[in-house]
């Protein structure tokens, strides 16, 4: 029997979800759905949150430790972070600036918006009180809370990821810098570990069209009550929410990318963008720059000319650690979430929206469905109610794809310039050919 992918199973329980949701709202089943339906929408979402922190814990240690000895890291290591670093903190920036300017979320009517405040009114008040006590902190506060006092405890709260990543990012280099043979216990047991979180990814996101069906059902029915019109006019909200992060990635795609390029490399573009392209039609199909990889480094090395030892160091290690499009797509979903629920973030949560989602996309697996796992923890790092997600899964796989072929097309452009910058960029190859 013929199975269905999984970005259409999740489509049809989107679909299947809206559906159900008018249902229960015509025919007064809400107790019927609170009872029976919604448990399943908080189980997933429950899921989500319960892999987090393993997830960016195992993928950014390995990630780090990857980078084998000293000299990588001092120099071609360097490089590569920097870059990767500085292109994804642009991307979120280019988020903010077009989800602020054109507030799709404010294309969802007032007294929609009105509803969706009622119904998140507790978890939003939670975050309202912090964001009011952090008006009250010093300007460095941010940077004493990312350093904890007790790793158990920082990792016993999804809500003290920023600790986390910090504690990772540092565990990683001392891997790095002690003897290999001491840190390689330590070293093969978070690369099972990661494998493992990555299988129950995997898994995870099995009952993702179930739980997407469940999610979006609660949003309707708690929404909805006795105005289905409010049912259409959230819908086409979530059109005005696809563009903006579409136009986003197309600007980073097309504008920046070229920019790193010819900063660094003298290489055409247009012949940059005829060597990744099957890496980019792979991407977009399989939503996963890690099941990329092999292809991205062929073309790499036979289209592009990137030497085998600066691809076979910066492609994998950008496959961990750079995720621009999932980032720009995470700043964009933050805020118009927030603006959905009627949500004020100042500049203060957005400055840690950008920090929060630099360092989130450094530990982020490359597999599907990755993505929505750390916007939960930026969503809970800025106080906006997690369960404002719903508003957004049923056309999540759709942006997952694009994205990841943006995640991709950033790990060829940081190669070549790399490459460039080392002296093993060869520019003398054949004009390259698309055919995977």
């Amino acid at each position: 029997m013929l199975k269905l992918p999984l970005h259409w199973q999740i489509v049809i329980g989107l679909i299947l979800g809206v559906f159900y949701g008018i249902l229960s709202a015509s025919m007064g089943w809400s107790q019927f759905t609170v009872d029976w339906i919604v448990p399943i929408g908080d189980i997933f979402l429950n899921l989500l949150k319960l892999i987090a922190v393993p997830l960016v814990l195992g993928s950014l240690i390995m990630g780090i430790a990857s980078l084998s000895d000293v000299k990588k890291l001092s120099r071609i290591g360097g490089k590569t972070i920097c870059i990767y670093i500085v292109t994804t903190a642009i991307a979120v920036t280019l988020g903010l600036v077009l989800v602020n300017a054109l507030e799709p979320g404010k294309n969802v009517p007032q007294d929609l918006q009105q509803k969706l405040q009622e119904t998140y009114q507790a978890d939003a008040q939670v975050g309202m009180d912090r964001a009011a006590s952090a008006k009250e902190r010093g300007p460095l506060q941010v940077f004493v809370d990312m350093v904890p006092d007790n790793i158990f405890s920082a990792v016993g709260n999804n809500r003290n990821m920023l600790q986390v990543v910090f504690f990772a990012i540092l565990f990683g280099i001392a891997l790095v810098l002690i003897p290999q043979e001491k840190g390689k216990p330590i070293v093969d047991l978070f690369d099972g570990l990661t494998f493992a979180i990555i299988k129950i990814v995997n898994l995870v996101m099995i009952i993702a069209p179930i739980g997407v069906f469940a999610l979006i059902t609660k949003t309707i029915d708690q929404v909805a009550k006795d105005d289905l019109s409010a049912v259409g006019e959230l819908l086409g909200a979530l059109g005005f929410y696809c563009v903006v992060v579409i136009l986003g990635l197309v600007i980073h795609g097309l504008v920046v990318y070229p920019i790193l390029l010819k900063i660094f490399t003298s290489m055409p573009l247009t012949r940059f963008y005829r060597g990744i392209a099957p890496a980019q039609l792979l991407a977009f199909s399989s939503s996963s720059s890690g099941a990329t990889l092999p292809v991205t480094m062929e073309m790499c090395e036979k289209n592009l000319g990137v030497s085998e030892e600066v691809s076979s160091f910066v492609l994998p290690l950008g496959a961990t650690i750079n995720m621009d499009g999932t980032a720009l797509y995470q700043a964009v979903a933050a805020v118009f979430i927030a603006q959905a629920l009627g949500l004020e973030l100042d500049l203060t949560a957005q400055l840690q929206i950008i920090l929060t989602a630099v360092l989130a996309s450094i530990g982020t697996a490359a597999v599907p469905g990755a993505g929505i796992i750390m916007l939960v923890i930026i969503l809970e790092t800025v106080g906006v109610p997690t369960a404002g997600i719903a508003l957004i899964l049923g056309v999540d796989r759709i942006l997952d794809m694009c994205r990841t072929a943006l995640n991709v097309t950033g790990d060829a452009a940081v190669a070549t310039s790399v490459a460039s910058m080392e002296g093993q960029l060869n520019l003398e190859l054949e004009e390259p050919a698309v055919d995977v």
